[in-house]
């Protein structure tokens, strides 16, 4: 199986929306998945946020999300991104944990990587 990178950098819905699907599709297609969170991105990993506002598609966040978290795929969120937002690592979802530019590096280099 492939591996995959799912990059996303946008606080934007339609971004986020489209990130967590496909990332949702490779994973259950048995692929090795990961993602990273970077600049406006980083909101996405606040457990409270909403995540049931509509795409032009009819489908939202929530539609994809919850199914990453309960298989943990793993997430990197950019720290000095979430710090300087002041967003706290205990209120991310369970599979997100601060992460750095070295390791997302090293994940970009074995992967087929998507940004959003």
């Amino acid at each position: 199986m492939a591996n995959f990178l799912f990059v996303l950098s946008k606080s934007d819905n339609e971004a986020a929306t489209r990130c967590f699907q496909f990332a949702k599709i490779a994973h259950a297609k048995g692929h090795n998945v990961d993602m990273f969170f970077i600049d406006g991105g980083v909101d996405w990993a606040i457990s409270g946020r909403d995540l049931t506002q509509k795409t032009i598609t009819g489908d939202c966040p929530q539609d994809y999300l919850p199914y990453l978290v309960e298989n943990e795929v793993k997430t990197g969120v950019c720290t000095p991104c979430a710090n300087n937002r002041g967003l706290d690592e205990a209120n991310f979802h369970s599979n997100m944990q601060l992460d750095g530019g070295p390791h997302l590096i090293d994940m970009a280099s074995e992967a087929k990587v998507f940004n959003f």
